[in-house]
């Protein structure tokens, strides 16, 4: 895409999000280096829509108007206008919500004993296989309309459900999994000719009711889904709970529903 139209659409995820980190930009949108210093350069500097923070995050700071800043402004209210305005409307407007429950299905996704892979490798090859790890299991996860919700080093946490919900969000979690262990086997062929090494991947999927609000503190805040189910989607991916693997094509029972390794 030009780059108007990946200003745009970062633009409209940053507004709805409030605050993405550079790292996460350059998954979702498949970004180099100089896409996004030109990115941050516009939206920062010449648009004054949003503000860097700790050289990590991009915070937005434009409101809720997407408005290019060269576009005429409308006339503005007199105060005595503006005063009857908010009179009027307040009463109608309930104040957004600090959290909300929601039916959410959680897939942690990580690299099997990644401790010693990263013993095996020099750090900048290890952060190569890391990305190109990342960047298939993303390819993967954007084609199911999952949401990224960290990236915990080498790992994954994706949710389904949220913010955008569907019918079928729990198989379209399965499917995730068993995409992502597809997609290893076509990563792992070209890193074995090329460093001679094998990524293994375990993966653990969860459904049930969460609740969805801001966590954090002064400076970094992030929107995490606290409740049972990530906690039992982490255990079934760590292997501390069994989970079944169903034959492929095949839907798995309800409940925990996937743990494997790739």
């Amino acid at each position: 895409m030009d780059f108007t139209t990946l200003r745009t659409q970062v633009m409209a995820l940053l507004q709805g999000e409030g605050r993405v980190a550079y790292r996460a930009l350059k998954l979702q949108f498949q970004l180099d280096d100089d896409t996004l210093e030109a990115l941050k350069d516009d939206l920062i500097y010449a648009k004054k829509l949003a503000v860097d923070e700790d050289g990590r995050v991009l915070v937005w700071t434009g409101g809720t108007d997407l408005t290019p800043a060269t576009a005429p402004r409308a006339p503005q209210p007199t105060t005595q206008d503006a005063s009857r305005a908010q009179v009027e409307v307040a009463p109608t407007v309930p104040p957004p919500p600090d959290a909300e429950r929601r039916q959410l299905t959680v897939l942690f996704c990580d690299l099997v004993d990644s401790t010693r892979l990263s013993s095996q490798l020099d750090p900048e090859e290890y952060r190569d296989v890391v990305r190109a790890y990342h960047t298939a299991c993303t390819e993967v996860i954007r084609r199911y309309d999952g949401h990224i919700a960290q990236l915990l080093g080498d790992g994954l946490l994706i949710y389904f459900g949220y913010p955008q919900a569907h019918e079928d969000d729990a198989q379209r979690a399965v499917r995730t999994g068993f995409g992502v262990l597809a997609a290893m086997g076509d990563l792992n062929l070209a890193l074995q000719q090329a460093k001679g090494i094998q990524l293994a991947i375990r993966v653990g999927v969860h459904t049930g009711l969460v609740v969805v609000g801001e966590m954090g503190g002064a400076g970094r805040q992030e929107r995490l889904a606290l409740g049972e189910v990530p906690n039992i989607a982490s255990r079934i991916e760590s292997r501390e709970m069994l989970g079944v693997m169903p034959l492929p094509g095949s839907l798995p029972p309800q409940g925990p529903c996937l743990d494997t390794s790739a």
